[in-house]
């Protein structure tokens, strides 16, 4: 039972990735999460309002699988997979965490300051929430996709425009927990 709380070892999952990446391809399919949301406004009728979700929403319908599979994998991984241990934190990155506001920093993967429904309905969360689901937005459809999209189907096909993005989304990254990040908490 101690091995199954494990983390699948890259040897694993790599080339699981990479087989799954073959077939999507293979067959002419492209993967990405942000494809699901057009979609899903698109099922929900954004079309008769929007051009950008007019479109054979039905031929898509497949991919909202990957939608049902990250709620369905993330429960499993939450609730059946997890391991209760602490996690093994350096002392300065604990400092660091604490002067961040972060109490019991290395108790649990997602930071009840963060994470809780406390966090959610205040002001600065709610705040956080909305400007956040904005500028993922509009970030993802200027990058003409997502992380995922970009990182997982577009590097594996050589496309240049999703090299650039990914060098972007880590350079952006970089900025947000160094630069903004302090100023949020």
């Amino acid at each position: 039972m101690e091995y199954i709380l494990q983390p699948w070892p890259w040897f694993v999952t790599g080339p699981l990735l990479a087989i799954i990446m073959f077939l999507l391809l293979y067959f002419g399919r492209t993967f990405g999460m942000s494809s699901n949301l057009r979609t899903l406004c698109a099922i929900g009728g954004a079309g008769k309002r929007v051009e950008f979700f007019k479109f054979d929403w039905k031929s898509q319908r497949w991919n909202l699988v990957v939608v049902l599979g990250a709620i369905l994998g993330g429960f499993i991984a939450h609730y059946l997979l997890s391991n209760p241990t602490n996690i093994n934190l350096s002392e300065a990155t604990i400092k660091d965490l604490n002067a961040f506001g972060f109490s019991n920093v290395g108790q649990s993967l997602v930071p009840p300051e963060l994470f809780s429904w406390d966090a959610v309905f205040s002001i600065k969360g709610i705040l956080i929430l909305i400007v956040g689901g904005f500028l993922v937005g509009f970030g993802t459809r200027y990058a003409g996709g997502c992380t995922s999209g970009h990182a997982i189907t577009g590097l594996s096909s050589l496309q240049l425009p999703s090299l650039i993005a990914v060098i972007g989304f880590f350079a952006g990254g970089l900025i947000m927990i160094h630069l903004i990040y302090p100023i949020l908490f």
